[in-house]
């Protein structure tokens, strides 16, 4: 693979297509948010290939008409759900713990689950709700389960994968890119512009990981991406700038369908071209361009340690 991003899938490349062949029957990974959508999608394809696949989902009744489905086509498909708020820390504590206990190994953990373009609310931490969701309880999850992935990579020689599930709308962000004495700050919310600051907050929590873990030696990748634009009931907020319906009309070309959406993750996930990548952000199963603040060291490092302020 060039590590310019190079590969042999393009945007209309499906999850299966992009891991065909691959034999995944050794890993076990936890995807986020897959009771429907690209989540639900990523595991059942993740659960084709052999992964043991644990769906972290708050709808207990969703994933199991999602796990029966997934079983009803592969009857030997390892699938597991477990319930995961990632609004609330206490949820998200309870879910690591119950895994911990499981003894499983941990190969891979697909962050995917978010929230679109709320009202302005603050989770049971008092924390406004889609940074709260978006950011917050995948990076403490991650933080929770990162003892679990390096004994898994050092014992089973295997590289693991942590995959943060962004957004191109990372752009539009409120200037400076994070507000962190305005995280909370009522008067001056905008839901579109704090969505996609818990988007970049994904990209920049991946980045800064990405050095951690290589600073460290650790045999774990850390990536992010944009899924692309996709029409589902939770996908639907890629059309909220102010579109016209002419105006989506014209851009329907460009709209994949839920087995596209999901190529990219499964791809970062699985795939043996990616292996050694780290802190990249992907699109179109490729490498691509991140936005400014995307870029910046400093702002992720910064988050990091306002992250972990908050976690305590």
């Amino acid at each position: 693979m060039s590590r310019r991003g190079g590969s042999a899938f393009s945007s209309s490349s499906t999850a299966e297509e992009v891991t065909e062949g691959i034999d995944g029957t050794a890993l076990t990974a936890i995807v986020t948010g897959a009771s429907s959508g690209i989540g639900a999608e990523t595991s059942r394809v993740l659960a084709m290939r052999g992964v043991h696949v644990i769906m972290g989902v708050r709808n207990m009744v969703a994933a199991k008409d999602v796990k029966e489905a997934i079983l009803k086509e592969i009857p030997i498909a390892k699938v597991d759900a477990m319930e995961l708020d990632l609004s609330s820390m206490a949820s998200v504590r309870k879910f690591a713990s119950e895994f911990i206990s499981s003894a499983l190994p941990l190969n891979i953990l697909i962050n995917n689950a978010g929230i679109f373009g709320t009202p302005f609310m603050l989770s049971e931490d008092n924390i406004e709700l889609q940074f709260a969701t978006n950011h917050m309880g995948h990076f403490l999850l991650t933080n929770l389960l990162l003892d679990t992935m390096k004994k898994t990579a050092d014992e089973s020689k295997r590289e693991g994968r942590i995959v943060n599930v962004t957004s191109c709308g990372h752009r539009l962000t409120y200037r400076g890119g994070i507000r962190f004495d305005k995280i909370n700050d009522e008067s001056s919310y905008q839901k579109f512009r704090a969505y996609a600051q818990s988007k970049l907050a994904n990209i920049l929590h991946a980045n800064e990981l990405a050095r951690r873990l290589k600073e460290d030696g650790v045999d774990i990748t850390a990536n992010s991406l944009h899924p692309g634009l996709i029409v589902t009931n939770i996908h639907r907020y890629y059309f909220h700038h102010g579109l016209a319906s002419v105006g989506k009309m014209l851009l329907g070309f460009a709209l994949k369908n839920t087995q596209q959406g999901a190529a990219t993750t499964c791809y970062v996930a699985l795939h043996p071209e990616v292996r050694g990548i780290s802190g990249e952000y992907f699109a179109d199963n490729k490498i691509a361009k991140v936005g400014s603040n995307g870029r910046d060291l400093e702002l992720a490092n910064k988050l990091w340690d306002f992250s972990m302020s908050l976690i305590k």
